[in-house]
């Protein structure tokens, strides 16, 4: 049985780390590079590393912060942010990820994936969607994909955004509950669940967690390979081998 991959993740805005609350409200909780050496020596699975207003601001992604933390830690690390073209897929590569996360870039161009997967293997192509509950009747699941760092609705339905992206290329897919995001009352398991169902590819939840029986519910109820979180991680609230503790117990197969 596959193990399921417990995954820190810095939200860096203006070279420094930030957490909000359903995607506002930002504030500072550190230094990219030193967070993400103490997530290495934690034992971290991986390290989701996400610019999150480089599409806003349309600005090149922190290449040299991507390549300090490279240097310094041994864990795989995805990197998006500001994702436009196959060239800032490279240039990313060679900055010292391992895999690159694709998010509003690919929503209004999807070849943008295909291209990307064809050159450098869908196994280092991340799809990023962030998903919000919606009445609008487009989306028939219920929830809508949101793009620039969740501040614009794209009118599309997450189910049939996420079959495009893994018919496209997309290695992996990182979802992120909107609602759920910064309130810690735990990840979004009807919404990870409904995504889950339908690829064939790995499947990231993210968004919500306050609690560490949040992780054993996501991984026993849903099909997620990977859990990320950010603020129970950054202030302190437990630690990466906490959560694997925790999972172990209860029968979830982590990497200790």
């Amino acid at each position: 049985m596959l193990k399921t991959r417990i995954i820190p993740c810095l939200d860096v805005k203006e070279g420094r780390v930030v957490k909000g609350i359903n995607f506002f409200d930002l504030k500072d909780a550190g230094d990219p590079v030193e967070q993400a050496k103490a997530y290495d020596a934690q034992g971290a699975d991986e390290l989701c590393f996400l610019d999150i207003t480089a599409s806003l601001e349309k600005r090149d992604i922190l290449y040299d912060i991507i390549n300090d933390t490279a240097k310094k830690c041994f864990m795989p690390l995805t990197v998006g942010g500001g994702v436009k073209e196959v060239d800032d897929v490279k240039k990313l590569l060679y900055s010292g990820a391992d895999k690159v996360s694709i998010n509003s870039a690919a929503i209004y161009n999807p070849k943008l994936i295909k291209d990307a997967s064809d050159r450098f293997g869908k196994q280092c192509i991340v799809v990023a969607i962030d998903a919000k509950k919606t009445n609008n009747k487009v989306c028939t699941s219920g929830f809508e994909v949101f793009s620039h760092g969740g501040t614009k609705g794209t009118n599309l339905d997450v189910l049939n955004w996420v079959k495009k992206c893994e018919e496209f290329g997309a290695g992996e897919i990182l979802l992120t509950s909107m609602d759920n995001d910064g309130t810690e009352k735990g990840f979004n398991i009807n919404l990870t669940k409904k995504v889950a169902s339908i690829i064939g590819i790995p499947l990231i939840a993210s968004g919500g967690v306050g609690k560490l029986d949040h992780f054993t519910e996501a991984a026993i109820k849903t099909q997620a390979s990977g859990l990320l979180a950010a603020s129970v991680f950054h202030y302190g609230k437990f630690t990466i081998n906490d959560v694997k503790k925790e999972l172990k117990k209860n029968g979830v197969p982590v990497r200790i």
